[in-house]
């Protein structure tokens, strides 16, 4: 009997190790074509992008290339918080009249219905659940003065109540049960998803829409409209690169999305008593107001999936190899049961890790330059899930020239690629995120100090603030 190979994608993440079945390869990109649209990387974005425009004109020839399989990449790594916002979208919007405003953020916040909507259309079945999300749970009096002062700002950019509203500590721990929980913010405008069934399922849905994808085709040469692979050549009117986080190893496009790792465990499924001490019960997202970063959700099989931000490489190379066991996935652990006691001597049983693209300013972008067939999205900041989809359909009406809100919005450049801010060339952004990083860690270590002195945590406070603005 002949025994199959292991399957190669088994490890990367909880999502492709609970996907039913092996994952197998498409056939890779042989041969020269010539056609409509080349789009860059089988994520999110790049199948969003390629689902709209042959939705929109299924006259048009789309291939896609990805150098692994459909979500190797952040899209199949990523917490699964589908998100109706978008990182700095106040600070884009803030400068528009008041109903140009309302309508980008109503745009927004309707991602996630828009994305159920699809996904019942085209069949796919990722466990999306909406239970909204509580965003930023204040456990230390200098993050609840913080959490306070972030209400104020979206009130006064245009979001109400039904939006953002404020739980004070009795009305969290109804729904989460964490440490000296003192209050957070509630917003309905998120759902939690299994990744991996998403991006998997896109795939099978751009397919039957009629656009080719070819997988184990790394791009090797990009030069104008024209890309080679291993074995193929593509010829396009139109390239789309939707990398993110690795958008840096074409020519011509580095340092515009900073490739930083996010770094996520999960325990095993837990018991219903062991649920009954965390809450979550209508599985909301969620997150603390620490500077690390933390999210997290209850998934559908009875996990708790625990992530925060993690490192940067010196050179700003992407990373898609992690180790289960390392110390960076302990710091992670330790983090988890901190915010949840209750989960002491609970086993985990993942630990992976994906690199994400964070753009300068933090402001997530969509260009489209037409003389040089370039159309070019993201820079997400970790909040790609939901935002890929509202820049693909926007990637896929500014290519058909299509007259749509979303085209008309303000984080769509109109001055091409150069109108895009890079990054400071190393050793800048390295030095910037090792000094960021100790500066949270600092300020993190006092907070939990029951002694520490105020002006300390004051200054820590200060000093991180500070440091943040200096990579925004």
């Amino acid at each position: 009997m002949t025994r199959m190979p292991p399957d190669p994608y088994r490890g990367i993440s909880l999502w492709f190790d609970t996907l039913p079945g092996d994952v197998r390869p498409r056939e890779p990109l042989r041969g020269a074509r010539d056609v409509d649209v080349a789009i860059l990387g089988a994520g999110y974005t790049g199948l969003w992008t390629a689902y709209y425009l042959r939705r929109l004109d299924p006259s048009l020839s789309v291939v896609v290339v990805e150098a692994q399989t459909a979500g190797f990449g952040a899209s199949g790594r990523n917490g699964g918080w589908l998100k109706g916002s978008l990182t700095g979208d106040d600070r884009y919007l803030a400068t528009l009249p008041e109903d140009q405003r309302r309508a980008g953020h109503a745009l927004l916040h309707g991602i996630v219905d828009h994305v159920a909507q699809v996904l019942a259309e085209e069949g796919i079945d990722c466990g999306l659940h909406k239970g909204g999300v509580l965003f930023a749970a204040a456990r230390y009096p200098e993050q609840l003065a913080l959490l306070q002062a972030t209400l104020a700002r979206v009130r006064r950019a245009g979001h109400t109540e039904e939006d953002y509203r404020w739980l004070d500590a009795a009305e969290l721990e109804a729904r989460v049960r964490m440490r000296r929980p003192l209050g957070a913010l509630y917003s309905p405008h998120c759902a939690v998803i299994d990744p991996v069934r998403l991006v998997r399922g896109l795939a099978e849905a751009v397919e039957r829409r009629g656009a080719r994808i070819f997988e184990r085709s790394p791009v090797r040469a990009l030069d104008g409209r024209r890309i080679r692979t291993p074995e193929g050549e593509l010829r396009a009117r139109i390239v789309v690169p939707a990398l993110e986080g690795s958008l840096g190893s074409l020519p011509g496009l580095s340092g515009y999305h900073l490739p930083v790792q996010s770094l996520i465990v999960a325990t095993e499924p837990l018991t219903n008593a062991q649920w009954d001490a965390i809450g979550l019960e209508d599985r909301p997202a969620f997150s603390d107001a620490g500077r690390f970063i933390t999210y997290g959700q209850r998934s559908a099989d009875g996990r708790l999936v625990f992530g925060a931000r993690g490192g940067y490489r010196f050179g700003a190379r992407p990373r898609h190899d992690f180790d289960p066991a390392g110390l960076e996935f302990e710091l992670r652990k330790q983090l988890m049961t901190d915010l949840f006691p209750a989960l002491q001597g609970v086993r985990v049983t993942h630990a992976w890790g994906g690199t994400m693209g964070m753009s300068r300013r933090f402001a997530p972008h969509v260009v489209y330059d037409a003389a040089r067939g370039l159309a070019l999205a993201g820079g997400y900041g970790g909040g790609g899930v939901g935002a890929s989809n509202l820049f693909g359909r926007t990637l896929a009406d500014l290519i058909l020239g299509r007259d749509t809100l979303a085209a008309r919005m303000p984080w769509v450049g109109r001055a091409g690629v150069s109108g895009l801010r890079r990054w400071e060339p190393e050793p800048v952004p390295w030095l910037v995120y090792q000094a960021v990083q100790a500066a949270y860690g600092w300020e993190e270590s006092l907070c939990r100090a029951p002694g520490a002195p105020a002006w300390r945590k004051q200054l820590a406070s200060r000093v991180a603030s500070t440091l943040a603005r200096l990579i925004s």
